[in-house]
């Protein structure tokens, strides 16, 4: 837990940041200690931008301005796409992704490159929101919440001779990642809220793919507040569900395997 740890040592700590419209999420690492996580959830102020709710957080919330050794920021949004490493350009990079998003104002496009995976993760972020957190933490490692998900998803999916479909549930969207023994297939993110959309997007998503109804897997994780009602339906229709373990933060936990 937060009120457990002992921000007098947060030199020691790495501090992973969330950044959501369903709110703001926190995890501390202490690498020298046992290994123990600490998470942190904050709603926002759905009026107020990003940056004035960042701004807010900050003022409220002490430890936050205490030095860590690593700060990691993850953005958790549909506004990313991947491209293969051999045809990645520095230069291109806003081009290819405005390509495939519609273009913003105030909007940075930045880059992961995942070098296990031969791709490359394109993603935007507010720029007065990328400035801000800079300003607090100059070294910190900017990320698409998509990035440590496909490295984490490939590794996981390589064991066994199933091809695996990983769902990351958020309150408004859902984030789908297929493999095939450690390829990436897909990774995309669609809005919907209800359980029944979940479950047309998920099923549809599947046959796509070309899935396999008896022998494929689907693992879910994050927020599965709607379990009793999604899981039976969807073993309906696929015999292998599971829900992984942790079911939350699994992206704050898989983001410290990127250091």
């Amino acid at each position: 837990m937060i009120e457990t740890t002992d921000f007098n040592k947060s030199e020691q700590y790495t501090l992973s940041i969330r950044l959501s419209t369903d709110g703001f999420s926190f995890s501390v690492f202490n690498p020298l200690g046992d290994g123990e996580l600490s998470f942190f959830d904050r709603e926002v102020d759905e009026s107020l931008s990003l940056t004035a709710n960042l701004k807010q957080t900050f003022r409220e919330v002490e430890w936050l301005s205490r030095p860590y050794r690593r700060v990691n920021v993850l953005m958790a949004d549909k506004r990313f796409t991947f491209i293969p490493l051999e045809f990645f350009e520095d230069e291109q990079a806003e081009i290819v992704f405005y390509h495939n998003h519609p273009k913003r104002e105030n909007e940075l496009v930045q880059y992961n490159i995942l070098h296990k995976n031969n791709s490359v993760v394109l993603f935007g972020m507010d720029k007065s929101a990328c400035i801000f957190l800079r300003e607090q933490y100059p070294d910190a490692k900017f990320y698409s919440q998509a990035s440590p998900f496909i490295e984490f998803f490939a590794a996981k999916s390589r064991l066994g001779n199933s091809r695996k479909m990983y769902v990351n549930l958020r309150k408004n969207a859902v984030d789908v990642y297929g493999y095939e023994r450690g390829h990436l297939l897909l990774a995309n993110s669609f809005e919907c809220k209800e359980t029944a959309d979940r479950i047309y997007y998920l099923l549809y998503i599947w046959k796509q793919l070309g899935f396999e109804q008896e022998r494929d897997e689907l693992h879910l994780t994050g927020s599965l507040h709607d379990k009793e009602q999604l899981l039976p339906e969807l073993r309906k229709f696929i015999r292998q569900v599971f829900i992984m373990n942790p079911a939350t933060n699994l992206d704050l936990q898989a983001i410290i395997s990127c250091e």
